[in-house]
């Protein structure tokens, strides 16, 4: 039996251990770096970093690293050990507080977007003290930021750290006008619901594509899908319980708040869900929680898929993000309470997230743009390109009224009364929830549902910190002139949701209607990432980065650069391996099983020439047909690769991959996918969609 409150952040060196190990004063000087992000006072390193030594080495630590997050969407460590020589034949565990506070790697060797040449080699990482330091691996791990030489940020964690300064500036201004003197900080607060596939290891170890690109490049639909929706909320897999217990008990030991899991809707496919936390811990134990998925599924025998839709025709996987912003005091700013018609401070903070999310609609669907993830927008399982928001029923209709100039009675919740007596009466909600919206309002906080699995929260997070930040910056700027508050906050809240409500749109996102609507609504249609990226640089976008100091323009081109460069890689790596699967193994699967079909018609004729070869011929035949269709396909895709290599410019590569590498592979897919239908089961050189959706019991 697990004793869940003992093993509970046993491997975090947490605020308890801080001030159960700490000098006082020192444990109060980084306390107060902690709780009002002052800077940090380097004079009192030496003495974390004793403590946290020790701590580590009881805990059977060996090693340390500054664990830190590129551009690559991953994290990144460098090991070091503790050890020192003593003597000829001896060592000690030393740890100093210059190693605890900075740290040297090679920036040159990840993404920059150009910020550093090859020869331009020095980076560091920057001790993040707002997040705790935890031991994997028997590796004291220090969450760390990441810059290059000349100062510019390199990593993920750095422009949101600076994102979550800017939102707590403005709404403590917005907050101060309405009385409030005793919040110090306000913070955006997270829980990411992580969606994943879980497969056999032999079955993906078997599948090349899976490994090299987290996908399936070919791969013709089972019989059986999701039609029956029998999975969903499904009894638990034995073998995939097992791997859910492990991984709670793994991350509860790094303190991570994982609290519900369940089937999802496709076949193999499942979710976890943790509590919600301060936003840059949540990115944190967001990327730890991916690590863990993986490492730990590989003990129960599983490969773990985190692409965003690593099997054609079955739901892909998202990262739903769902974001609010609450003060230290413990208030909830998104949070109505009873009668939000009255709520002036909700009404307008609520007012403040409509107009950032109809203003930066490039921004959000930018925040979720990838090559994966452009497989799965747009189809009936998650949320279409189009930005747009979800508010319910009760919320639209007092946000009507205020532009209307009316009225608004508050919606009391009801009973929840089922009509059987044996069954429990319940509060029932008063608006119901929207699955097709990409960015829905779901009590007191919004759910943001377009990320993909694999993404870091860091941007999508980053995003919308500053967006909001904008948006209450230009109220505190209006109303701080005021002098008739409550008239002009009125007239404020009316004229910002009139001139912003084209975003608000309750219905069916999946329908085509919708498209067409929000088109003469002039919102924002990107259907794929290389139409999104380029709109990063936008004048205003540069302006308000730089304006709220979280992104430089030069570090804004630079993320540009970046995005349109991995866009490029993956759709090369997953046409390479394209091309390699099909010459290597499908055309000689095909060629075998065609073989085989012509010396069984030879053994028909030689036993009598009367022997029918009907149902061989045209196997054949159809085979034969195809693989015409595979020859022709292949060279085209071939012919492209070629033409996309020659490309030195970012952005027109990019384009060419997307128009015509990604086509030419969409069309090679087709024709094997065909062939898959036709060839036999034993010549076929994969495992298929059924064998792995299915198999794990």
């Amino acid at each position: 039996m697990i004793n869940v409150p003992e093993i509970f952040a046993s491997l975090v060196f947490h605020d308890g251990v801080m001030k159960e190990r700490l000098p006082k004063d020192v444990y109060e000087k980084l306390s107060q770096t902690r709780a009002n992000g002052e800077k940090l006072d380097v004079e009192i390193a030496d003495a974390v970093a004793l403590a946290m030594r020790d701590w580590a080495v009881e805990k059977g630590a060996t090693h340390f690293t500054h664990w830190f997050q590129p551009m690559t969407g991953t994290t990144a460590e460098k090991h070091d050990s503790f050890i020192s020589p003593n003597g000829d034949h001896d060592v000690i565990m030393e740890f100093s507080g210059k190693e605890l506070v900075s740290g040297e790697a090679d920036a040159s060797s990840f993404p920059s977007g150009g910020l550093r040449a090859t020869f331009e080699a020095r980076g560091y990482s920057a001790w993040d003290p707002t997040s705790y330091a935890f031991i994997k691996d028997n590796t004291l791990c220090i969450p760390t930021a990441f810059c290059s030489y000349t100062g510019e940020s390199l990593d993920k964690k750095t422009p949101l750290l600076r994102s979550m300064e800017a939102i707590d500036k403005q709404a403590v201004r917005i907050l101060r006008l309405f009385g409030d003197t005793e919040t110090r900080h306000v913070e955006s607060q997270v829980g990411a619901e992580q969606e994943y596939f879980l497969i056999d290891q032999e079955m993906y170890n078997a599948r090349p594509d899976l490994i090299y690109c987290g996908r399936t490049l070919f791969g013709a639909r089972p019989p059986k899908g999701q039609e029956m929706d029998d999975h969903y909320y499904g009894q638990i897999k034995p073998r995939v319980l097992a791997f859910m217990q492990e991984l709670d008990e793994e991350l509860w030991k790094l303190g991570i708040l994982a609290k519900t899991e369940h089937n999802e809707v496709a076949p193999a496919q499942h979710e976890i869900a943790p509590i919600f936390t301060t936003v840059n811990i949540a990115t944190d134990h967001n990327q730890l929680t991916m690590e863990m998925m993986k490492k730990i599924a590989a003990k129960h025998g599983l490969a773990c898929l985190l692409h965003e839709k690593p099997f054609a025709g079955v739901n892909g996987s998202g990262k739903h993000d769902n974001w609010s912003i609450g003060t230290d005091r413990g208030g909830k700013l998104l949070k109505p309470g009873k009668t939000p018609s009255q709520n002036a401070q909700f009404l307008l903070f609520l007012t403040a997230v409509i107009k950032a999310v109809d203003e930066n609609q490039d921004l959000l669907r930018i925040s979720v743009s990838s090559a994966g993830n452009d497989h799965r927008l747009g189809g009936n399982e998650a949320p279409p390109a189009i930005v747009s928001i979800f508010l319910g029923d009760q919320l639209n209709e007092i946000l009507e009224n205020i532009m209307a100039g009316e009225k608004t009675e508050d919606r009391q919740k009801t009973a929840m009364d089922i009509g059987v007596n044996v069954l429990p009466t319940f509060p029932k909600d008063t608006t119901d929830r929207n699955r097709t919206s990409p960015f829905a309002y779901t009590g007191n906080k919004f759910e943001f549902r377009m990320p993909g699995s694999s993404f870091s929260l860091a941007c999508p997070n980053m995003i919308l910190n500053t967006i909001v930040a904008s948006a209450l910056s230009d109220f505190a700027d209006e109303l701080e002139k005021s002098e008739n508050f409550t008239a002009d906050l009125n007239k404020l809240i009316r004229r910002e949701l009139i001139a912003h409500k084209r975003i608000l749109f309750n219905g069916n996102n999946y329908s085509e209607e919708w498209k067409a609507e929000a088109e003469r609504r002039g919102l924002c249609n990107y259907s794929n990432t290389v139409e999104a990226l380029p709109h990063y640089t936008d004048e205003k976008n540069v302006k308000m980065f730089e304006k709220f100091r979280v992104l430089s323009a030069t570090e804004l081109h630079s993320r540009q650069e970046v995005l349109l460069e991995s866009y490029a890689k993956t759709i090369l790596i997953e046409a390479l391996t394209m091309i390699d699967l099909v010459k290597k193994d499908i055309v000689p699967a095909v060629l075998h099983y065609e073989n085989d079909i012509l010396e069984e018609c030879q053994r028909k004729r030689l036993y009598s020439e009367k022997a029918s070869c009907k149902l061989e011929d045209m196997l054949l035949e159809k085979t034969s047909a195809l693989t015409e269709v595979l020859c022709e396909k292949l060279s085209a895709l071939e012919e492209s690769v070629v033409q996309a290599k020659a490309l030195t410019d970012t952005k027109e590569s990019a384009v060419f991959y997307r128009e015509s590498v990604f086509s030419a592979m969409t069309e090679l897919r087709a024709c094997v996918d065909e062939l898959e239908t036709t060839v036999a089961r034993k010549y076929w050189p994969f495992p298929t969609y059924a064998e792995m959706l299915f198999s794990v019991k």
